[in-house]
């Protein structure tokens, strides 16, 4: 008994090594990212001039006297994902809201299904969809000479976050106790009151995770917006071709070299700040919104 004792406390010991190196390997890949990113990235900024650089409107970089600003870049990213936040988010609460307190058991199976699809779907797939149906539908409807513009992309985006935001939000519905339900329905109040006024604000949190995913992956698609965009660096407008931060760096890298190869890292390097303050500022209004409840 001694023995087997002794040989499970170090299967015990074995296995807690295992899970904290693993822990610890997770976080060395992110400063090994950082630091690749700086050591890359901040020299272009340093020989461009950080101003020029983040605010610059013109990006040429293979003009005769090239020019590397990326505002226009950082604009287009800012504006496509705020938007398909802004459209997706909701239709996803609404589908969450469906899924985990509206639905019967076949029709709910049917929508999950999808959902599952949806979210296994490439890229790739997204884009061609896009340049099939959508380009060519919002050229027709707003009497457009090309569709493949912002608005394109932000459809794109708003149905590409959806399975993110839905199945967080579900998840998070699900996990509001029971009796939250069950005291709001005694009280008088209708499925569709205890639903809004009592389970979803109870569910905040979780709800907000998913907009966290949600702009994760909006800020940093590549393919398919870029199927979708024009891909061309002009100041952001919504039925104007645009290029965003991920674009432009997918879209040159190939053939860049000397100065511009180094802006691309810049860019690489300002999309990875954007998406670690857009993390830290949510992740903070994720637990405080905890700490309130």
């Amino acid at each position: 008994m001694s023995n087997l004792r002794k040989t499970a406390d170090a299967l015990e010991k074995a296995m807690n090594a295992v899970f904290t190196f693993c822990g610890f390997l997770a976080v060395a890949f992110v400063l090994v990212i950082t630091a690749f990113l700086v050591i890359s990235g901040v020299p272009a900024i340093g020989e461009i001039g950080i101003w020029d650089f983040l605010f610059g409107r013109v990006w040429a970089s293979t003009a005769a006297e090239p020019r590397y600003g990326i505002l226009p870049f950082i604009l287009t990213s800012v504006y496509g994902t705020a938007g398909a936040i802004v459209i997706g988010v909701p239709v996803g609460l609404m589908c969450a809201v469906y899924l985990a307190k509206m639905s019967g058991g076949k029709s709910a199976g049917i929508v999950r299904t999808a959902v599952d699809l949806l979210s296994g779907i490439p890229s790739v797939v997204y884009g061609l969809l896009g340049m099939i149906i959508i380009v060519p539908l919002v050229r027709e409807i707003f009497n457009l000479p090309d569709g493949a513009n912002l608005f394109s992309a932000i459809i794109v985006l708003a149905v590409m976050i959806l399975p993110s935001v839905i199945s967080v939000s579900e998840t998070a519905i699900k996990a509001v106790p029971k009796e939250y339900e069950e005291a709001s329905l005694a009280l008088g109040a209708t499925k569709t009151e205890t639903v809004f006024k009592v389970i979803v604000p109870a569910a905040k949190s979780g709800i907000l995770t998913a907009v966290v995913l949600g702009i994760g992956r909006a800020i940093g698609e590549a393919m398919a917006v870029m199927m979708v965009s024009g891909n061309v660096a002009n100041m952001p407008s919504l039925f104007q071709s645009v290029r965003f931060l991920t674009t432009a760096v997918a879209s040159e890298m190939s053939y860049s070299s000397g100065l511009q190869r180094q802006a691309l890292f810049s860019i690489a390097l300002v999309l990875f700040v954007f998406i670690l303050i857009i993390n830290l500022i949510l992740n903070l209004v994720v637990k405080r919104g905890g700490k309130n409840e």
